[in-house]
């Protein structure tokens, strides 16, 4: 980690693309995030984009049309043909120096706007795709305060348990069933305990959502051989939202004693951005461990780490109804919360993940686990909003839910804001719950 910042941070620049302007847009001149994309209804192959404003800028065609320095030449080509595994794999480095000359081509005054302006898209008319290729996909779940109110649910004397603060658990999740944000998916059916002697088959009556960060490995390492503390983030190259939606009846009858796995495994949903590590990097926190609490072990512990290995992320969930959408009202927030007040830190993660020789490769998947706050109004899923599905939360229209219902669409969004420093944000993060196939 590093505390220099450069000037793409510079809270003072502007972009000569107007919407950029506006200070709640997610995707100012400080942002700069990638994706791949095409134009709606085409069968063109998808191609690396940055989004800027509501506008995408077109990589490919950017790097055929702006006179690049060699350098950003190089570095972008991968992006231009659409392969963000091949782009992130290059490092921390390579996306400093694209991010600088993008910062130069794109910020007011710039003798490059007359190239650009033919490079770039409404975010309208994109289709977009997961930002990368993911590989592997493990889901972590650091949001302690999420894990001491489901656990209180189930364990009401034990809570956590007691490896929870010693080390980050995680498994692995499903990389096939991962899509990008803007999908319907019809709600899982899976066997579940009812007050009968045995179990039933048929659809989830227990469907939530979970609110969660996912971070995208950059550069990964050679098995065998662990990541250390002191280097976890450079295996970084930044986060995108993650719902990882949950049939709580599902997992419930069948998680013990292996863990999550047709409760989880229907359908996950990624933010299409990914936001850098470098864009977040002016919003970086102390991470501070209580006294009283177990401290990490050295694997796990570093002088970066303490000095700023939280980062300072507003996070939301949004529901639509199908009687809202019906009659044109808007999603309602539901609760808000924040990354920094997560137990372990993404360097954690990296470090915890390889301690034992695993690989990381480009595009892997680290879950942060579902991010709530330490008050009730701020769980990250239904199941602690409802108390377990106890009691029902009532929408603004006088609607009720204890669990989603067919037709419910569900929004994450995240921002960073700091005085000094401009507003970023990660976009959308929207899916639908479909009914159930016969």
């Amino acid at each position: 980690m590093s505390d220099a910042l450069d000037d793409t941070n510079d809270a003072g620049l502007r972009s000569w693309v107007a919407s950029a302007q506006d200070p709640l847009a997610d995707f100012p001149i400080q942002n700069l995030p990638l994706g791949r994309f095409r134009r709606q209804g085409s069968d063109e192959p998808w191609r690396g984009g940055v989004a800027i404003g509501d506008q995408v800028l077109d990589l490919r065609l950017a790097h055929e049309l702006c006179p690049w320095s060699p350098e950003a030449s190089r570095v972008m080509e991968p992006l231009a043909r659409g392969d963000l595994n091949g782009f992130i794999a290059l490092g921390a480095a390579a996306r400093r120096t694209l991010r600088a000359a993008l910062s130069n081509a794109l910020r007011e005054g710039s003798d490059d706007e007359p190239w650009l302006q033919s490079c770039l898209v409404p975010q309208a008319q994109a289709a977009m795709a997961l930002p990368c290729e993911v590989g592997d996909y493990t889901d972590f779940y650091t949001g302690i305060h999420h894990a001491t109110t489901v656990g209180k649910l189930f364990r009401p004397d034990q809570p956590l348990l007691p490896n929870y603060e010693w080390v980050p658990i995680g498994y692995h999740g499903r990389s096939s069933s991962l899509q990008v944000s803007g999908q319907a998916f019809h709600r899982p059916r899976g066997q579940y305990k009812t007050e009968a002697a045995a179990p039933v088959f048929g659809p989830c009556q227990r469907l939530d959502y979970e609110l969660e960060l996912g971070a995208i490995v950059g550069p990964g390492n050679a098995l065998g051989e662990p990541i250390p503390m002191v280097r976890a983030e450079e295996h970084l190259a930044g986060l995108v939202l993650l719902n990882d939606w949950s049939a709580r009846d599902v997992q419930a009858w069948e998680y013990q004693p292996l863990g999550p796995f047709l409760g989880k495994s229907f359908a996950t949903t990624l933010s299409p951005w990914i936001v850098t590590m470098e864009a977040l990097q002016p919003f970086r926190r102390p991470f501070e461990r209580a006294a009283d609490r177990p401290q990490p072990l050295p694997h796990l512990d570093g002088e970066g780490n303490r000095a700023q290995g939280a980062i300072d992320i507003v996070l939301e969930v949004w529901l639509q109804t199908p009687a809202m959408r019906e009659r044109g009202d808007a999603a309602v927030r539901l609760m808000q919360s924040n990354f920094r007040d997560a137990y372990w830190t993404l360097a954690q993660l990296v470090a915890h993940h390889s301690s034992n020789g695993c690989n990381l490769r480009p595009g892997d998947l680290l879950g942060s686990g579902t991010q709530s706050g330490p008050l009730p109004e701020q769980g990250g899923s239904l199941l602690e909003l409802t108390q377990g599905g106890k009691l029902p939360i009532t929408l603004p229209n006088g609607e009720t839910r204890r669990f989603l219902q067919d037709g419910d669409s569900v929004a994450l969004r995240a921002f960073c804001e700091r005085d000094g420093q401009r507003r970023i944000g990660f976009g959308a993060c929207v899916a639908e719950v479909l009914a159930a196939r016969s």
